[in-house]
């Protein structure tokens, strides 16, 4: 299954895209992580040290020169088939899988800006950069969580055909909504009707109706564990709140289908 996660910046989708994947994880499945927001914060959050982090794949010149300018030519269409074994790094499980059951595997792939990627864009590297989302998303069988920025253009219109469902992550504010509601329009434009609203810090209640913002939603209440934890550590697995988290990431999946 493959699952995009967007929203305004710093409304929580990050760590809900950890959280999701963890859970998945401890729960026997091998997913794909993929940090394609400018901030480039997933790795941290899902509990990689800053020292160990890759080097995003716009900043691998030698990988551009070697894909894009093969023979000379220059080719939007690369092989990129080798580049996530090649380019993953592993992502430790934050916390015990479940009794009986095979850990599953967690890799990330740190891309970078994703600049106009999905609309046809000729820059070099943002020629591999969506070349590889491409590929990720629709040829490999796997779990593949993308943490996106604002929009969803980044997975181009052909792409986002093979995007299971999106999760719209947004604060309980109306700039952030609107931001929310912007982002389920450009997904239903795309094709993308499998969507999830997440109310982040949200003590409770109906969210107001917005045209585009999904009808589905669920609310995470703020989490003091959470918020004492990011003083002194950037992942946000393995919180006090963890069992709660748990519970929230199965009702997103389980209306994801």
């Amino acid at each position: 299954m493959k699952i995009a996660f967007a929203g305004k910046g710093g409304v929580g989708k990050t760590s809900l895209a950890a959280w999701t994947a963890d859970w998945l994880a401890r729960n026997g499945k091998n997913v794909w992580l993929i940090d394609a927001d400018t901030a480039l914060s997933l790795g941290q959050a899902s509990g990689i040290a800053v020292e160990n982090l890759p080097e995003p794949l716009i900043c691998r010149e030698d990988l551009v020169r070697e894909r894009i300018h093969a023979g000379g030519f220059l080719n939007l269409n690369p092989d990129v088939g080798d580049l996530p074994e090649t380019l993953g790094v592993d992502v430790p499980l934050g916390g015990a899988p479940v009794a009986g059951v095979e850990p599953g595997r967690k890799r990330l792939i740190v891309m970078g800006a994703v600049t106009n990627a999905g609309g046809g864009c000729a820059c070099d590297a943002n020629a591999l950069l969506k070349a590889l989302l491409a590929h990720i998303v629709m040829d490999r069988d796997e779990w593949v969580l993308v943490d996106l920025e604002a929009g969803v253009e980044h997975l181009g219109r052909g792409t986002v055909a093979y995007v299971d469902g999106l999760v719209v992550v947004s604060e309980p504010s109306m700039r952030s909504l609107q931001t929310g509601a912007e982002v389920g329009r450009m997904a239903l434009d795309l094709g993308l009707k499998n969507q999830a609203l997440v109310i982040n810090r949200h003590a409770g209640g109906e969210p107001p109706k917005l045209d585009g913002l999904p009808e589905w939603s669920v609310s995470i209440p703020p989490m003091v564990g959470l918020m004492e934890r990011q003083m002194m550590d950037s992942s946000v697995l393995g919180i006090p709140e963890q069992g709660e988290v748990d519970r929230f990431v199965e009702q997103v999946l389980d209306h994801l289908g």
